[in-house]
């Protein structure tokens, strides 16, 4: 990936591969002490939030990413950098 990246005129942000992005809560920042693999949805205890395992994560990845990203000085755009369109689709 840090090829690839160089090549697009990209930077790649790299996160500790032992951050709890699963168990902690992506509303509140409340990280559980033990989460079993096989569980798909959980709970916060602190905010009562229903979390995804996988989204949840995610979400908490991006933000370590963006975290990284303005400590380095770098400019993060709100919308990830996608191009929204003016106009709403409409049907025919």
């Amino acid at each position: 990936m840090e090829y690839k990246s160089k090549a697009q005129g990209k930077h790649l942000v790299k996160i500790d591969q032992w951050f709890a992005s699963s168990k902690t809560c992506s509303c509140c920042g409340h990280k559980v002490d033990t989460l079993l693999l096989s569980v798909r949805t959980w709970a916060c205890s602190d905010c009562s939030v229903e979390l995804d395992r996988d989204i949840n994560a995610a979400i908490n990845i991006r933000q370590q990413g963006v975290i990284k990203l303005r400590a380095e000085g770098l400019s993060v755009p709100a919308n990830g950098g996608l191009r929204k369109s003016g106009h709403a689709p409409v049907a025919a």
